[in-house]
């Protein structure tokens, strides 16, 4: 299965939240006190067998290359292993990816070089832990042209734009855009961006499907196109419905060697990232980062574990509380309640750090206050300041959610 199978992981888009994607793609963007988002859709194929991945990229793809690099240089290449990033190679014009489908286009001659039989087509800016082996046997069994993986949406999950109507049979007989109007108790299948195309047929399709792409996309989408959980579902599937076998596949379920935690995030916007990064911190936390078998690689520094010492001036231990501390992390003094410290943060002497997410190499000055805080990397936090406690002033300063979540954009001092 795994040489039969070639797998595109889309990373060609800006995406949310914005103020973290100033300097990254949203598959770049931290996550979870030591990852990138990425590594879970990377891990994912790791685990699932699939050993032949191409990662597309292009907005600001410097961090994501370095990354790659540095935390997936793992397969054997002798036995047709790869990981490799594929920025827009220009082959069929000067244009940069205009799209998913535009991306396949530009790259169908790494597709037809390829033996292998299925596509395996995958949006790298969300985050979820799934056996793609299992989805790609279900393929098969069910003799689908296409495959679409779905989750529940609606109510307190994840929204989606796009409504997908599935038989008994788990066929996909139509998609429409999610009422405005909708009861907020509405449970309905939702496209979560990965995907199973069989090779001939995209082939067949894809010229077509791509100018159908292009003809939709709006101008300001140029720089930064759409991720591929929007954009296949409205523009591969509705070509597709009357003429092949289009099948559901249902995440979560019992098939496969993950843990069912059901858990699907996209990262949607501050808040949504704010929220899922907290959620970790819970006795139970929704998404398991501590499957054995499952684990989720990343890069990893070689720093110094992670320790709290008295503060020079005040004496008083360094405490840490229901929080996630990285490598390299030194609390002297300070406290930290309810926060994800990335890799070599520094809190210091009479610092507090309440429900806060800092990024790798932050520092936190003496007596300062932050909270409900992202702190992107290299931030710099003065001694005695205060930020999280007057939306007004945070707002003059700094980029504020709805939620009132204050972002500290990179390498800023405070």
């Amino acid at each position: 299965m795994p040489s039969a199978t070639l797998t595109f992981v889309f990373a060609i888009e800006r995406g949310a939240p914005a103020p973290l994607t100033l300097h990254r793609t949203k598959a770049a963007v931290p996550f979870a006190g030591k990852y990138r988002v990425i590594d879970f859709t990377l891990a994912n194929c790791l685990h699932s067998g699939q050993r032949q991945v191409l990662v597309l990229t292009q907005y600001k793809s410097h961090s994501l290359h370095k990354h790659l690099r540095d935390a997936w240089s793992l397969f054997n290449a002798e036995l047709g292993e790869f990981i490799t990033a594929v920025p827009p190679q220009m082959r069929g014009g000067s244009g940069w990816y205009g799209g998913v489908l535009d991306a396949l286009r530009q790259n169908r001659y790494l597709i037809e070089r390829s033996r292998a039989k299925h596509l395996l087509l995958l949006d790298g800016g969300v985050v979820y832990r799934m056996d793609y082996a299992e989805l790609i046997r279900c393929h098969r069994e069910q003799g689908a042209g296409v495959t679409c993986a779905v989750r529940p949406a609606g109510g307190a999950l994840a929204p989606c734009e796009v409504m997908l109507d599935c038989d008994a049979a788990d066929r996909i007989i139509g998609l429409h855009p999610t009422p405005a109007d909708l009861p907020t108790d509405t449970l309905f299948d939702a496209p979560m961006g990965v995907y199973v195309v069989d090779r001939s047929l995209l082939l067949a399709e894809l010229d077509a499907l791509a100018a159908a792409e292009a003809d939709a996309a709006p101008a300001a989408f140029a720089e930064s196109p759409p991720g591929a959980g929007a954009d296949l579902a409205t523009h591969l599937l509705p070509r597709l419905l009357d003429r092949e076998t289009v099948c559901a596949y249902r995440f979560g379920g019992e098939r496969g060697r993950v843990t069912p935690d059901r858990y699907w995030s996209d990262l949607g916007s501050t808040d949504a990232y704010f929220r899922a990064n907290m959620a970790l911190l819970a006795a139970d936390p929704p998404l398991d980062l501590y499957q054995a078998d499952w684990n989720i690689l990343t890069y990893q520094g070689q720093y110094p574990p992670a320790r709290t010492v008295p503060g020079p001036k005040s004496g008083n231990e360094g405490i840490f509380v229901n929080s996630m501390l990285a490598s390299g992390t030194v609390i002297r003094g300070g406290g930290v309640s309810h926060s994800v410290l990335f890799p070599l943060v520094q809190v210091e002497d009479g610092a507090i750090v309440d429900e806060a997410i800092l990024f790798e190499g932050v520092k936190v000055g003496e007596g300062a206050q932050i909270r409900r805080c992202i702190c992107d990397k290299d931030v710099v936090i003065g001694p005695g300041e205060r930020i999280g406690f007057d939306r007004a002033a945070d707002e003059a300063r700094f980029d504020v959610s709805p939620d009132g979540i204050v972002v500290i954009p990179k390498g800023q001092t405070v």
